[in-house]
């Protein structure tokens, strides 16, 4: 109990959970994500987790959608879902709605020990954020010098579950011209193996495209802070345009440059 201050009423802290959950806007972006088919084109494109137990690619993935939609900046706020009590029952609930006994006997098999957590653990995100890289590239990487890894499998697969966005938001609101905006952002960060930026600072400058009439970002390519951001432009322009869905009839592209540097 705090003690009392200016106003006539004092703070208790309640030590047993009462189910509800501050995240109730949340289950409504779950909703959307079966509804789009997300879950099911995760695990089928991705495969990261495909053979392995535990949690599975589009537990994981959702789980950092959820994560950033509520404000997380890390992912050691992970902790901080698992903390809402009432949400985590929405999660339990979620991940084996409409499955057959069949499905939910086989997602049972995954964990070796009964699941404990509603969300994946920080460790558990980091080890399956790994599958994702390269060691070997990275040690190519230089100081001065622009150097993009090529993706690998996993994240290629994130190309075709950005196919299925894509082709959802078409549906339901069609566009006809594809206005393409290619801008590079600088994001500072403190890591010390992060790169320089040209304003001095250790920084990375993924690369976005906007497509604005849809209103979301089609494509990104991660990148270190040293990369100009007119580099291997046309390589990544190609990309967006080979996933814009069937419909679009015009493309306009709006950036400072659109050539190879």
């Amino acid at each position: 109990m705090m003690p009392q201050g200016v106003l006539p009423f004092k703070y208790e802290r309640e030590n047993q959970g009462s189910g509800m959950t501050g995240l109730g806007g949340l289950p409504a972006y779950l909703d959307l994500a079966h509804v789009m088919g997300l879950t099911r084109s995760i695990d089928k494109h991705v495969r990261v987790r495909a053979e392995g137990q535990g949690w599975t690619d589009s537990e994981v993935v959702i789980s950092l959608i959820l994560l950033n939609l509520a404000g997380g900046e890390c992912v050691e706020d992970l902790n901080r879902l698992e903390g809402d009590e009432g949400f985590c029952r929405i999660l339990e609930k979620v991940g084996k709605h409409g499955l057959k006994r069949k499905e939910r006997r086989e997602m049972d098999r995954r964990w070796r020990k009964e699941r404990s957590r509603g969300v994946p653990s920080p460790s558990a995100v980091f080890r399956y954020l790994r599958g994702f890289c390269d060691e070997r590239q990275d040690g190519l990487r230089e100081v001065g010098k622009a150097f993009i890894p090529l993706a690998n499998e996993p994240l290629r697969g994130f190309v075709e579950v950005m196919k299925v966005f894509l082709s959802f938001m078409q549906r339901h609101r069609r566009q006809e011209v594809a206005t393409l905006d290619m801008d590079a952002t600088l994001v500072e960060t403190g890591k010390s193996d992060a790169l320089f930026c040209y304003e001095g600072y250790r920084a990375y400058q993924p690369l976005n495209t906007w497509w604005a009439e849809q209103e979301v970002v089609v494509h990104t390519e991660f990148r270190d802070g040293n990369v100009p951001a007119g580099y291997e432009q046309l390589r990544v322009l190609k990309e967006p345009l080979s996933i814009l869905p069937e419909g679009v009839k015009k493309v306009r592209v709006r950036s400072e440059s659109v050539h190879d540097k």
